[in-house]
């Protein structure tokens, strides 16, 4: 990846957005901590990744990549409350904060069932439940990061809207939120920003009405839409031909 000069602000959320093997995940992952820089900079919440005391930094960057294994026998309550284990809020909070994500993410009926037992879109919703627990606190969220390597993979239409709307709802209280997602509808829907990578470089960035162009679609995922105004929202509606 080279050339790529991004930031994303507090209460904002960018939209990864690319052909397959455009580098989304792997700038995900370099955000994450998982890639080492070899040139240029990070800077979270104005400082490097390793100058935070890794116990505060899992308190406001959490991470969720396209694939996640549990093979454990942890019920579903089990494997939200591991995205508590940075805080040191107690016990009665964290109980508060895991309903409020599992009611979040529809997965309340759920909390007794074993993990390893689920469907892919259950287990899906499971770790976005951790992911959120581990950055749910609105102390926090104003310094958080949230990044999401497609969240919504497996997920029927209605839970796409409700993880969305909660994406929204974190980003509102003060979290910076960094997603890719393959629906370009859906990614217009949520994100402030886009940023439209190939070959590892940035092609375009800017909010969705300005990046979403028929030009621009056909040059770097060679497909011909339509683009119109979503009738209900302020955002572009991406048309297959």
């Amino acid at each position: 990846m080279q050339d790529i000069n991004l930031a994303v602000d507090r209460g904002r959320v960018l939209g990864l957005a690319g052909p397959n093997g455009a580098g989304k995940t792997s700038l995900l992952r370099l955000l994450a901590g998982d890639i080492p820089l070899s040139a240029g900079r990070l800077l979270i919440g104005g400082q490097p990744p390793g100058d935070w005391p890794r116990r505060k930094l899992a308190r406001q960057l959490a991470y969720l990549p396209q694939l996640s294994l549990l093979n454990f026998p942890y019920t579903v309550e089990e494997v939200v409350a591991l995205g508590r284990i940075p805080h040191d809020t107690g016990a009665e909070r964290d109980r508060q904060i895991m309903a409020e994500v599992m009611a979040a993410t529809d997965i309340t009926a759920l909390q007794q069932r074993l993990y390893t037992r689920l469907s892919g879109g259950e287990k899906q919703r499971v770790q976005l439940a951790r992911i959120f627990a581990q950055i749910w606190d609105v102390d926090a969220l104003p310094g958080g990061l949230l990044l999401l390597d497609e969240p919504t993979t497996a997920l029927d239409l209605s839970h796409q809207q409700l993880v969305l709307s909660a994406v929204r709802t974190l980003a509102s209280r003060g979290c910076a939120v960094v997603l890719a997602i393959h629906d370009l509808n859906l990614i217009a829907g949520v994100a402030d920003q886009i940023a439209v990578l190939r070959g590892g470089q940035l092609v375009a960035s800017g909010a969705p009405s300005a990046v979403f162009t028929e030009a621009l679609l056909r040059e770097v995922f060679s497909i011909e839409v339509l683009i119109q105004q979503h009738p209900d929202r302020a955002q572009p509606l991406v048309i297959n031909r």
